[in-house]
């Protein structure tokens, strides 16, 4: 731990909480304080926030991580860093008060406006794939739904855009952060106005941008007292959460994948310049001038958590079983013919079908649900490294390393699951809070403490690892047969997936659906 230089703050609003931490210049962190957001489904496939929470959370978040420190740490904290929930947001009046709640990125009511206004072509502008996540889509819902609440809005911002106002009091937002909302013609940087039309939205609804790493402005003096910090501090501009884990983990080559085993699991990797491929979304990245690349699954350690809550240990309501790891780990690779398509949320890449379905294989009376279990991890794991391949062949660069995180690190089994079925050696994050560090990377550049405010130098001075582990290539080469299978079944169901949807939509669930939520 450094006991001299610089500390920084970051923050990270997620979809669950906000936390914020307390960083050195070694990427230490000294001390923690997150705050829980609740989750509203006011209808099936709606999920909202109330916007007020991820200002509040992230006030109090603060509040409390800097009165863990003492006076002479006080006195050291340098600037102010920022990561956020990806591709949600909110309309806000003047004076900042929420118009509605906001919509997140997991929202899937825009079914409709995605199979109307998504296309290769919007793909390509944007560097977004039709899909759930884009904001753009949703704003088109409210377009047709609520007008009224975009003709009232001041603004529409992005997570980020909303808790830099709080800051700072101007609107404005990281080109790596409003770049999420899929509203950007992205090899400009900037506002497309043929996407902000789709929306229904104009350019002087929408934040002004500032490049990542960048001082958005300096903090209001009201939360300088009420935090207790000796000075005036700058705000620094971010980049969203994915983006941001993946300068914790230091993945800033292009030979260097971050590879996030949370609810969603998420893999990307750092390029100068801008491609289009139909496999993979495209961000702004959080160095200046870079994008990211990256594949995304939304079925990932949700679909194992989803098992052990539905079919696991009842007294474990969910969480992490070990007898369960230690039973799925005795069973061969391919679970004795059972193969898994986790398609539960969705496909994304490399299909990105709003409606796909999962499936599982070839049940035998001799199937346990350890084998089910073990088959699923299998099948995430699979999409993985079909995803990486296509990566790969765009970059045209051959991956050496994956910078793992996220809760599904903690299971040895996929661990050591995920290099046997890459055939890529794994490198394990240690720090939990990666996103947050990815936005203290920042922050901590910006100070020059590194003898410059290179993002990616301060990245590779920060970053923490753990052990590395190498894959077994005997089983690789079992797992690519099995691999080979399961990729067949998705083209195979594709029509059966469409005819069950047209299914459940004359066949409604008979949950009441609430009306649209107001503040």
């Amino acid at each position: 731990m450094a006991t001299e230089g610089p500390l920084v703050i970051a923050v990270d609003s997620s979809t669950t909480a906000t936390k914020a931490i307390v960083v050195d210049q070694s990427g230490q962190v000294l001390q923690t304080a997150k705050n829980t957001i609740q989750l509203h489904t006011p209808a099936m496939d709606f999920y909202e926030h109330n916007p007020v929470r991820w200002w509040e959370t992230t006030r109090d978040s603060i509040a409390q991580v800097v009165s863990k420190l003492s006076a002479k740490e006080k006195e050291r904290i340098a600037a102010i860093g920022i990561t956020h929930q990806r591709e949600s947001f909110a309309p806000f009046d003047k004076e900042g008060k929420p118009i509605r709640n906001g919509i997140l990125w997991l929202d899937a009511r825009a079914k409709k406006q995605i199979q109307k206004f998504g296309s290769d072509y919007i793909h390509d502008l944007s560097g977004k794939p039709p899909g759930e996540p884009p904001a753009i889509y949703k704003l088109a819902w409210l377009k047709e739904n609520e007008p009224e609440t975009l003709d009232k809005a001041y603004k529409i911002v992005d997570v980020h855009g909303y808790i830099a106002w709080n800051m700072t009091g101007e609107w404005l937002s990281s080109e790596a952060c409003a770049d999420t909302l899929g509203l950007f013609d992205i090899r400009k940087r900037d506002y497309s106005q043929e996407l902000l039309e789709i929306a229904g939205v104009r350019r002087d609804q929408m934040a002004d941008l500032v490049p990542p790493g960048e001082v958005l402005g300096m903090l209001k003096s009201e939360w300088v007292s009420q935090w207790g910090l000796s000075k005036n501090i700058p705000v620094i501009a971010g980049a969203g959460d994915g983006m941001a884990a993946g300068l914790g983990a230091a993945a800033v080559t292009p030979d260097i994948a971050y590879l996030n085993l949370g609810t969603a699991v998420v893999a990307g990797v750092q390029s100068p310049e801008y491609k289009y491929d139909p496999v993979y979304r495209c961000y702004v990245a959080g160095i200046p001038g870079n994008y990211i690349f990256e594949v995304v699954q939304h079925s990932g350690a949700y679909l194992a958590g989803w098992f052990r809550q539905a079919l696991g240990d009842p007294k474990l309501l969910g969480e992490p079983d070990i007898r369960l790891d230690e039973e799925a780990s005795k069973i061969p690779p391919g679970c004795e013919g059972l193969v898994t398509l986790p398609y539960w949320n969705a496909v994304q890449s490399p299909y990105w079908d709003a409606f796909a379905r999962g499936a599982v294989v070839g049940w035998r009376g001799t199937h346990s649900r350890a084998h089910m279990y073990r088959s699923i991890l299998e099948a995430i794991t699979f999409e993985v490294k079909m995803n990486l391949e296509f990566l790969q062949k765009s970059t045209q660069t051959k991956l050496k390393s994956l910078r793992i995180m996220g809760g599904g690190t903690r299971s040895e089994l996929w661990r050591q699951m995920v290099t046997d079925i890459t055939g890529i050696p794994v490198t394990i994050c240690l720090e939990d809070e990666i996103s947050a560090l990815g936005a203290s990377v920042q922050a901590m550049a910006s100070t020059g403490v590194f003898g410059n405010t290179d993002i990616a130098y301060a990245s590779q001075q920060m970053a923490r690892f753990g052990e590395t582990i190498e894959p077994d290539m005997k089983k690789h080469e079992q797992y690519t047969e099995v691999g080979d299978i399961q990729k067949d079944i998705y083209p195979q169901l594709k029509d059966i997936f469409m005819r069950l949807n047209t299914l459940s939509e004359k066949y409604p669930s008979t949950r009441p659906e609430s009306p649209k939520t107001e503040l």
